[in-house]
């Protein structure tokens, strides 16, 4: 059985780099995935393969999630970074399975992973993330979520899901000036232009899966690095959609995506001033009461408190 924890962040890091990689493990980041995959060119696949089972297996990782992405099916190194690494590392917690497009996909991996361990008997079970950034993943995004056994959250790949789409975009994760809705004339010449978000289809039908098949959501990359606003902003409105976690592909986009998806101290106040309320009120036999504020509340409103305060402790266990 596979726990489940919270990733706010998912740091991305190229299993060719061991200074990225020292770097890594010692950074603020929730979880590592250790990249075989985009980040890696052909030549170099095999010895990227070494470079991860030596990192996983040398540096300290602290209580950091630690994933590695493997190449996908269609590749001549997939199959075989899942066996080797699974085998070799029992520090790994999750393959992240890229292009993930059907629940058979994921069954695969599993099965796969089940033979590593058989090899080489380890305490520490090793979960799968599926990668979900392809059209045909968005499409099955609910049988995927669904396939049960190992899988532990779903990660939105943006790049290659734009690229697949056709849609050009320079900017991975960032609004597009293109994806607008102008009004009608006001009478005097003028026409406002209204932005739309171009991700939020495949971002609401990801989330929306996971939740009803209680796995992880996590985000994909905002790629513009020197915008702390824009990722932010892009933070925010994975958090309004049910996302927990986000994935950077820099450290210094760690704190902006923790301070977004970490409840604050005015919401966690919050939560346990309405739990105090309520519990009053329900030993005057009432249902429903008007918090400080002159806000009515009611038992809806303690489970979204609880719901609060228990991500703030799974937050607190991996942090």
């Amino acid at each position: 059985m596979i726990s489940k924890v919270t990733f706010r962040s998912l740091l991305a890091v190229p299993a060719t780099s061991p200074r990225f990689l020292e770097k890594a493990a010692q950074a603020p980041a929730d979880a590592i995935f250790i990249d075989l995959e985009d980040a890696v060119i052909a030549p170099l696949k095999e010895g990227a393969r070494g470079d991860a089972i030596k990192a996983i297996n040398e540096l300290d990782w602290g209580r950091r999630v630690v994933a590695v992405r493997v190449n996908g099916f269609g590749t001549p190194w997939g199959c075989r970074d899942i066996l080797d690494v699974v085998e070799a590392c029992a520090r790994l917690d999750y393959i992240l399975l890229p292009k993930c497009e059907s629940a058979a996909d994921v069954r695969a991996v599993e099965v796969m992973i089940a033979s590593a361990e058989a090899a080489a008997p380890r305490e520490r079970k090793v979960g799968i993330m599926g990668l979900i950034e392809t059209p045909s993943g968005v499409a099955n995004v609910e049988a995927i979520a669904g396939s049960g056994g190992r899988l532990g959250a779903l990660v939105f790949g943006g790049g290659d899901y734009q690229l697949d789409l056709g849609s050009f975009q320079r900017a991975v994760g960032a609004p597009s000036a293109d994806y607008v809705v102008l009004t009608d004339d006001d009478g005097r010449g003028g026409r406002e232009r209204h932005w739309n978000d171009l991700w939020h289809f495949a971002t609401a039908r990801i989330a929306n899966a996971c939740r009803a098949f209680g796995l992880l959501p996590i985000d994909g990359p905002f790629s513009v690095i020197r915008d702390a606003d824009g990722l932010r902003a892009a933070a925010r409105r994975a958090a309004a959609l049910g996302y927990e976690g986000k994935m950077a592909i820099h450290p210094s986009q760690i704190d902006t995506i923790h301070e977004v998806l970490t409840p604050s101290a005015d919401q966690i106040a919050w939560a346990r001033e309405l739990i105090d309320a309520m519990e009053v009120a329900a030993r005057e036999g009432r249902g429903a009461v008007k918090d400080k504020n002159g806000d009515m509340i009611d038992l809806m409103h303690v489970k979204l408190a609880n719901k609060l305060l228990e991500r703030v402790a799974r937050i607190r266990s991996v942090s």
